[in-house]
């Protein structure tokens, strides 16, 4: 192997190529991100009533990238910080999904074992990001109102959707 083979990989541009987006690959990723926002965004009302007995609270504290603190600190479905809330995180849901996409969508997924492993892993990557990547003011904001096994059912939530991704590539 030389010096041109660790520069420029002879695999390296067919696999990039074959890695690239096209089309029907960024309309099942759009498809897929409004899945896992819909269902994020139910998870976080429901554990969010559960725990604080208020179904806005958690949605209200992810507007907290766009209102600062004080966004975390409302209890009541507002159309400045819940609709903000569930727009950001459909957002964010949306763009994992296109991650989830372009690591996994030319794989063979049969049965229900990997694709469940990569949903896994493209939440598990989100969680990191969104915990250990991004500054404070970019996190999702549902630590700021919901509980640690809450914020886990939330990714596995992601994970699950992201997973379904693979039943609605066969359809």
């Amino acid at each position: 192997m030389g010096v041109k083979d660790v520069i420029d990989p002879p695999n390296a541009r067919s696999y990039l190529r074959t890695r690239d987006m096209d089309s029907t690959t960024l309309n099942h990723a759009l498809k897929v991100g409004a899945l896992a926002g819909a269902t994020t965004t139910a998870a976080v009302a429901a554990l969010s009533k559960h725990e604080t007995g208020s179904a806005a609270a958690g949605l209200n504290a992810v507007s907290h990238i766009a209102w600062g603190d004080e966004a975390a600190r409302q209890r009541r479905a507002s159309t400045k910080y819940t609709l903000m809330g569930v727009a950001l995180n459909a957002a964010a849901v949306t763009g994992w999904a296109m991650v989830h996409e372009a690591l996994f969508s030319g794989r063979r997924q049969r049965g229900l074992a990997r694709p469940l492993a990569a949903g896994a892993a493209t939440a598990a990557l989100a969680y990191v990001v969104d915990y250990h990547v991004v500054p404070e003011r970019f996190t999702p904001g549902f630590e700021k109102r919901l509980s640690r096994p809450a914020l886990a059912a939330v990714y596995g939530v992601l994970a699950a959707s992201l997973a379904a991704s693979a039943a609605l590539r066969r359809r």
